[in-house]
């Protein structure tokens, strides 16, 4: 007679971890968790059975160990221990040591997760409707400090924006384009795939107070780095360096898309 399995060793109970299991091992913050995730590109999965309950959040114990092997959940923890140093400088009343710390904020770069979800420059050019619609959604929005909109982000995404379209009207790769309700539909032509985008109207911008910001902040901070990437690599095709100088005239006189299609075309020439 075999030995008997214990409960909870074999099949879903031993391959899928709840939301709460997932944290406690990889000793981070539910943000932490789920900024994590998102940059990794880790989602949630719907196992067979539901032995933890139906209510629970799962995901795969496979992508939970690839998540520990990620050297982000060291500088997430530097990150917190930076903060808590703040913190107690400030609660001591001692400004000149809170400053020196602020500015020696661990920081981190992304350019290993490009790599690592986009092994090829096509599936990045694929993969562009998305981090397209969201960077033009933030260009269009004001900075606000409360909502962790500072409006560097919004001056980073509006500068992306003006450098999608010059490569755009320089390739003359645009396709359709569709007016609707939500705003302007456009699809190019890029490399050979075909990537659209939406661009809201230019409207006076309300910000609701029910929308999580931080995780849309998150989606963006990658979405920009992987824009930089594929504009990188769009633009040095063509032969053109990037990033492409801004016109400081035509910027002082809100020219837009002048001030670069400018640079492009001494370039070109």
């Amino acid at each position: 007679m075999g030995k008997k399995q214990k409960r909870g060793k074999a099949g879903n109970a031993a391959q899928y971890l709840t939301r709460n299991q997932a944290i406690k091992k990889l000793q981070l913050r539910l943000s932490e968790f789920r900024r994590l995730c998102i940059l990794k590109g880790i989602h949630p999965r719907e196992p067979k059975r539901k032995v933890k309950g139906a209510n629970k959040t799962y995901y795969h114990v496979k992508d939970i160990n690839w998540l520990a092997h990620e050297p982000l959940i060291n500088t997430f923890r530097a990150v917190k221990v930076h903060d808590r140093r703040v913190r107690k400088a400030r609660a001591k009343q001692n400004m000149g040591l809170a400053r020196r710390l602020l500015a020696n904020k661990p920081g981190y770069k992304l350019d290993h997760l490009i790599k690592e979800r986009y092994p090829s420059f096509i599936d990045a050019v694929r993969d562009l409707d998305d981090p397209l619609t969201l960077v033009h959604l933030f260009a269009t929005l004001p900075g606000e400090q409360t909502l962790g909109i500072s409006p560097a982000t919004v001056d980073k995404c509006r500068r992306l924006v003006l450098e999608w379209n010059a490569y755009i009207a320089r390739t003359n790769s645009l396709r359709k384009v569709f007016v609707s309700v939500k705003g302007f539909y456009y699809q190019a032509d890029v490399a050979g795939c075909s990537v659209t985008w939406l661009v809201p109207h230019q409207l006076a911008q309300v910000l609701p107070s029910d929308v999580d910001y931080t995780v849309m902040l998150t989606f963006l901070e990658f979405y920009t780095t992987l824009l930089q990437f594929t504009l990188f690599k769009l633009y040095h095709n063509l032969g053109l360096r990037y990033p492409p100088v801004l016109d400081r005239q035509l910027e002082s006189q809100a020219a837009g898309l002048a001030g670069i299609m400018r640079d492009i075309a001494g370039l070109a020439a």
